[in-house]
């Protein structure tokens, strides 16, 4: 498939040619009409999408913490899992017995309002008579945005009647997935309402036009709500958690993908109509060109993005199913339905710079070619400055620590983390959240001993027995949770109890954070080099040179450590989140590196198309010139796009927002305009070695 591009950028093969004729002649309208009413009818077909409506999911299955999940539920009561009541008094004195009897009052309300089984627990007051708790049982079966209905409920209930003195939380690890659920209510709605309203303004700065921008956006925002039914069901067909977190990253992919495939697109119709009258001529020629540099751009991101089906974490891979998708539509939808409705309407789209035949070379003028045309002239020591810059922000990397606790996922104030944190005041470490152990009956005694002997545990407390032989224990460790210490003491019980029990498994909360950690760091030294590998075989397809795509690899490596360094010093130093989170790293990596190849097929493709003409220096200098302006607003757009997932109350997301979006107006002002420049000038035609030979275009050179 890339071959084909390829020479169809040379002309070799009429592919491009055909497409161009396709999407541009007088009766392509009905082309779009076509991919429109497909489009709809998908949605129609599959119906919309309930990712959404499920919460994430970052533990691995098979990590010891999910088998001991699992296994619980074979023991009394493992259909369900508590939320904690916590009643404190507004001016922090001692509980009264009045407000103990309004406490249980509460639990009492609580009770009622959910329907699993087992004997009721009364409120029980902390050491310093300052708080009181109480644990309600609910099914373990609720996710995603019924989860967050129910505790809501649980919520009402506990406040309802409670005197005015006193005041409740609900918390827990029920409670928890419900405000991480909650965060996503309604954020389908104002995760794109933002977006398109932030592409809809940065499109008509570019433009400058009042209805050009229209056709573009339009075509986007379809092409999203397609690939948001048709990912979900993909990824659900395919055994996979789709969630809302994975919902929103793959729109704010399909929105910024496309707006820089249509503005790459336009770009080169805006072009083309300074060389000729006929519009749609124009037209052909654009998608002759673009379209060889979209799909392979299109190509690169999607294959990346399949990477992390290597991932052990089912959201994680959930969100490469997805985005793959999503994009995969949203090049479709440029390639066919756009070009299309610019035939239709004409070059008057434009207006009021409606592009005339015979004006300027974009190639031979402007900003842009003076920029390029001076860091060609001095390559050498723009490129050890530009190097030496990426190279001290990458360094903020060893500043910025890594892993969020439950309680530091929320950007804004939750329940669930206002009752831990009155609880982590009043109540032993652990008391509420129990580690799990779970060994074989027969050798409870031995797995017993071995949990009392680990340093770090409190207490072991017996907690059932199951039919299928098995015995559980409710383990309290005196560390914070998520801590470091609280790993420490994982791994050490872990160790115990296999050498009591080699069948013996250990989870919880704790457990599961840790087995998160360490999926996440798998992860990222498998998907990684993944993405890695794919980058770098599709420049090779697309380029046929030795060097450039390692030079070009290269230099988006370093931009991108550069990103996550400078983003992660932001986050940690000037915004003052405590630690990036897990999962962070694997994702801005791999948006930083696929998107920003984008970028870098846009401007060696035109490169490619000039050198042969006036030799490396001059034909990098004209591709900087004449994708120069595209790059710059294709890359404010998707910095634009990314930084609002800020929008959504979770770290992560505005994390990844902010690493991404600072990453990409790196690759924009940095990368392609500055350190590519320079290198391919300083290395010279053996750049493009084997694909020209030194001697095609050396008379170029000296030309």
């Amino acid at each position: 498939m890339l071959e084909s591009m390829h020479r169809a950028t040379d002309g070799k093969r009429p592919v491009w040619d055909r497409i161009g004729e396709l999407v541009s002649n007088r009766h392509s309208w009905l082309l779009a009409l076509i991919v429109a009413i497909i489009g709809s009818g998908l949605m129609g077909v599959i119906g919309q999408s309930s990712a959404a409506e499920q919460s994430p999911v970052s533990l691995p299955p098979g990590a010891e913490s999910a088998k001991v999940a699992a296994l619980l539920k074979e023991f009394p009561g493992g259909e369900s899992a508590p939320v904690i009541l916590v009643v404190t008094r507004t001016d922090g004195g001692s509980l009264t017995p009045a407000d103990l009897a309004a406490a249980e009052g509460a639990r009492g309300r609580m009770a009622a309002a959910t329907d699993t089984d087992g004997p009721p627990i009364p409120v029980a007051a902390s050491d310093d008579g300052k708080a009181a708790l109480a644990p309600i049982s609910i099914a373990t079966d609720l996710s995603g945005f019924a989860l967050s209905d129910h505790v809501k409920a649980l919520r009402q209930a506990a406040k309802a009647g409670l005197p005015t003195e006193l005041a409740v939380n609900v918390t827990g690890g029920p409670a928890f997935g419900a405000d991480i659920a909650n965060a996503f209510a309604g954020a389908n709605i104002t995760l794109l309402a933002v977006t398109g309203a932030v592409v809809a303004l940065l499109l008509i700065i570019t433009y400058r036009s009042p209805v050009l921008w229209l056709v573009p956006l339009l075509v986007i925002a379809f092409a999203d709500r397609v690939a948001a039914v048709l990912g979900s069901a993909i990824a659900g067909a395919s055994g996979l958690a789709a969630d809302g977190s994975t919902s929103g990253i793959t729109s704010v992919l399909v929105f910024g993908a496309g707006t820089n495939y249509a503005l790459l697109l336009i770009s080169r119709y805006r072009e083309e109509l300074r060389h000729t009258r006929q519009h749609r001529d124009a037209l052909r020629t654009a998608v002759r060109f673009a379209g060889p540099a979209i799909a392979a751009s299109n190509a690169t991101v999607v294959l990346a993005l399949l990477t992390l089906l290597f991932a052990t974490s089912p959201s994680t891979r959930s969100l490469g199913v997805q985005a793959a998708s999503g994009l995969l539509v949203a090049a479709v939808f440029v390639l066919l339905m756009l070009p299309p409705l610019l035939a239709l309407f004409g070059p008057k789209l434009f207006w009021p710079f409606v592009p005339r035949a015979g004006t300027e070379e974009v190639t031979e003028g402007g900003a842009w070619h003076r920029v390029a045309d001076w860091v060609s002239r001095h390559a050498g020591r723009v490129t050890v400055a530009a190097t030496a810059v990426l190279a001290v922000l990458a360094t903020g990397l060893l500043a910025t620590p890594l892993g969020l606790n439950q309680i530091d996922q929320f950007r804004v104030s939750a329940d669930s983390v206002a009752g831990y944190r009155t609880l982590s005041a009043h109540f032993p470490s652990g008391l509420t959240d129990p580690t799990r152990v779970i060994a074989s009956t027969d050798k409870s005694a031995a797995v017993n001993q071995a949990i009392l002997a680990t340093p770090g545990v409190v207490s072991a407390n017996p907690a059932g027995q199951s039919d299928s032989g098995l015995s559980q224990w409710q383990v309290v460790i005196n560390a914070e949770p998520a801590s470091a210490a609280a790993f420490d003491t994982i791994a050490a019980l872990r160790d115990s109890v296999h050498h009591a029990d080699p069948g013996g498994l250990v989870g919880g909360s704790d457990a599961q954070a840790l087995d998160a950690s360490d999926g996440a760091i798998h992860d990222r030294w498998v998907v990684i080099p993944a993405i890695l590998i794919v980058v770098l075989a599709v420049l090779y397809i697309l380029l046929r040179a030795a060097l450039a795509p390692l030079v070009l690899v290269a230099a988006t490596v370093l931009s991108t450590m550069a990103a996550i360094g400078l983003g992660g010093w932001v986050s940690v130093h000037l915004l003052g989140f405590p630690a990036l989170d897990n999962a962070t790293p694997l994702f801005a990596f791999l948006f930083l590196v696929a998107l920003g190849v984008d970028y870098t097929i846009f401007l060696v493709t035109r490169a490619r198309e000039e050198t042969p003409q006036f030799g490396t220096r001059g034909g990098i200098v004209r591709a900087v010139s004449a994708t120069g302006a595209v790059i710059t607003s294709a890359g404010i757009v998707l910095a634009a796009v990314f930084t609002v997932l800020g929008v959504l109350p979770l770290i992560v997301l505005t994390q990844l927002g902010i690493i991404v979006g600072l990453g990409i107006l790196l690759d924009t002002f940095v990368v392609r305009t500055v350190v590519i420049p320079a290198l391919f000038t300083l290395i010279g035609p053996a750049i493009w070695w084997p694909a020209f030979t030194r001697s095609e275009i050396e008379p170029a050179e000296g030309a």
